[in-house]
C-alpha cells in the first residue's frame, strides 16, 4: 500500500512539474539537421550549443507552454548584427536532412537565399501535421516538388522559389485549402498547370513564371475569388486570354508576357481592376480594344512584341491614368499626344 501511495505521488509531481529547457529528442533532431549543413562565413550555428535548444539557439523558436520545436527561421540576407559584423550575405551549402522532419510540432521552417543548399526537399516534411509556412527560397534545391505536399492541410506558404526544382506541380497541391501564397518562380517546372488549381480559395499570389509549364490557362482560376497577382510570365503558356481574367474581382496583377499565347486581347483586361498587365512577347493579333474607361488605371500596359494592327484606340484619352505604355514592336499606327513620355 505504501509502494502504491509513493508511485502516485510521484507520478502526480511528474505531471505536474513545469516543463524546462527543450525536448531532448527535438536537441538531437536539430543537431542532427545542422550536421548536414556547412556554414564557413557568418557563424549562425555558433549558438547551437548547450542542453536548452529553446533558448538563445540562434533561428530556433520553441512553444512557450510545451517546449517542442515549432520554427526554425535562417535567413541568408538579414539585418542581423552578425551579418552586418561580417559585411556580407550568408552562404551555407549542404542539404536537408530528413532529421528536420523529427521536429513533428514544426509550425514553420524558413532556410532562403544560403545559394548553396542542395539535394531535394525530403519527402518526410508533407508529414509535419502543424506545418504553416515553408519556405526554401534561393538556395540550389532540386529535384521534384514532394508528390505528398497537398497533406500539409494547415499550410498558407510554399515558396519554392530561385531554385532548381524540376518535374511537374503534384496534383495533390489542390489539396491545400488554406494556401494563401504560391511561389513556385525561377525553377524548372514542366507540364501543365494542375487543371483544380481553382481549389485553392484563399490564394491571393500565385507566382509561377519562368519556369517550362504548358498548357492552356486552367478556367478553375477564375474561381479564386481573392487572387490579386497572377504571374505566369516566362512560360511555355498557349492558346488564348481567357476573357473571365478582365472579371475577376481583386486582380490587380498580370504578367504573361513571354509565353506563346495567341488569340485577340479580350476588351475586358483594359476596364478592369487591373493595374499592372503585362503581354508582350506572345503572338497576339488583331487589334487593342477601344474598351478603355474611366476606371482604367494601369501604372504598367506593355503589350510590346506581338502581331498587333490597327489604330491605337480612341477610348485610351479616357483611361483615369496610364502611367507606363508599351506599344512597340507590333503593326499599330497613330499618336498619343496626351502620353508624349509614352512609347508607342
Amino acid at each position: 500500500m505504501i509502494a502504491v501511495w509513493y508511485l502516485m505521488l510521484t507520478l502526480l509531481a511528474v505531471c505536474s512539474a513545469v516543463i524546462e529547457g527543450c525536448f531532448p529528442s527535438d536537441r538531437a533532431a536539430l543537431l542532427a539537421f545542422r550536421a548536414a549543413l556547412h556554414e564557413p562565413y557568418i557563424g549562425i550555428f555558433n549558438s547551437w550549443t548547450g542542453s536548452d535548444c529553446c533558448h538563445n539557439w540562434y533561428g530556433v523558436n520553441c512553444d512557450p507552454n510545451t517546449q517542442r520545436v515549432v520554427d526554425i527561421n535562417l535567413w541568408g540576407e538579414s539585418d542581423d548584427l552578425m551579418f552586418r559584423q561580417a559585411h556580407r550575405s550568408g552562404y551555407m551549402a549542404g542539404n536537408l536532412s530528413r532529421a528536420i522532419c523529427r521536429l513533428t510540432y514544426l509550425s514553420s521552417i524558413t532556410i532562403t537565399d544560403w545559394k548553396g543548399i542542395s539535394g531535394e526537399i525530403p519527402r518526410c516534411i508533407s508529414f509535419l501535421p502543424f506545418l504553416r509556412i515553408l519556405d526554401l527560397t534561393g538556395n540550389r534545391i532540386s529535384g521534384e516538388i514532394p508528390g505528398h505536399i497537398g497533406r500539409l492541410g494547415w499550410l498558407t506558404a510554399l515558396s519554392l522559389a530561385d531554385n532548381f526544382i524540376y518535374g511537374r506541380i503534384p496534383p495533390s497541391i489542390t489539396k491545400l485549402t488554406n494556401l494563401m501564397h504560391l511561389d513556385l518562380r525561377n525553377n524548372q517546372l514542366s507540364g501543365r498547370i494542375p487543371r483544380s488549381l481553382g481549389r485553392l480559395k484563399m490564394l491571393s499570389r500565385a507566382l509561377l513564371s519562368h519556369n517550362q509549364l504548358s498548357g492552356w490557362i486552367p478556367h478553375s482560376i477564375s474561381q479564386i475569388y481573392r487572387l490579386a497577382d497572377l504571374d505566369l510570365s516566362s512560360n511555355q503558356i498557349s492558346g488564348a486570354i481567357p476573357d473571365w481574367l478582365g472579371r475577376m474581382a481583386v486582380l490587380s496583377t498580370l504578367n504573361l508576357d513571354g509565353n506563346k499565347i495567341t488569340g485577340t486581347i479580350p476588351a475586358s483586361l483594359l476596364n478592369s481592376k487591373i493595374i499592372s498587365l503585362n503581354l508582350s512577347r506572345n503572338a497576339l493579333n488583331g487589334n487593342i480594344p477601344d474598351s478603355f474607361g474611366r476606371s482604367s488605371y494601369f501604372i504598367m500596359l506593355d503589350l510590346s512584341y506581338n502581331n498587333l494592327e490597327g489604330w491605337i484606340p480612341k477610348s485610351l484619352s479616357s483611361a483615369w491614368y496610364v502611367g507606363n505604355l508599351d506599344l512597340s514592336h507590333n503593326h499599330i499606327r497613330g499618336h498619343i499626344s496626351p502620353f508624349d513620355q509614352l512609347e508607342a
